[in-house]
């Protein structure tokens, strides 16, 4: 009987725990796409910071991709390729 209050304890503890986790990844996913530039900036300081500290792998995780495009967020085209206008339905007229 005394091992079960420890248990839910470590259990409670456990799921504090991931759903601490979980606020702060999707904090951070929120920030990078409300402030894509100031992101960007944040997360190059981190990844130099760990590169110089020795630690290469998550350096080169957290540093941020090359914008391409506008780099505003907006969801335009990444490629540089010309972007293929819709045709427009036509109704039929008949005569």
């Amino acid at each position: 009987m005394g091992m079960w209050p420890k248990l839910s304890e470590e259990i409670e503890m456990i799921e504090i725990l991931i759903v601490a986790a979980l606020v702060i990844w999707s904090a951070v996913v929120v920030f990078k796409k409300v402030f894509p530039k100031t992101s960007n900036s944040v997360f190059n300081s981190l990844s130099l910071w760990c590169e110089r500290q020795g630690w290469h792998t998550l350096a080169k995780r957290l540093k941020p991709k090359m914008a391409i495009g506008c780099a505003g967020g907006c969801g335009c085209s990444e490629s540089e390729e010309p972007v293929a206008k819709k045709v427009e339905v036509q109704a039929v007229k008949w005569k």
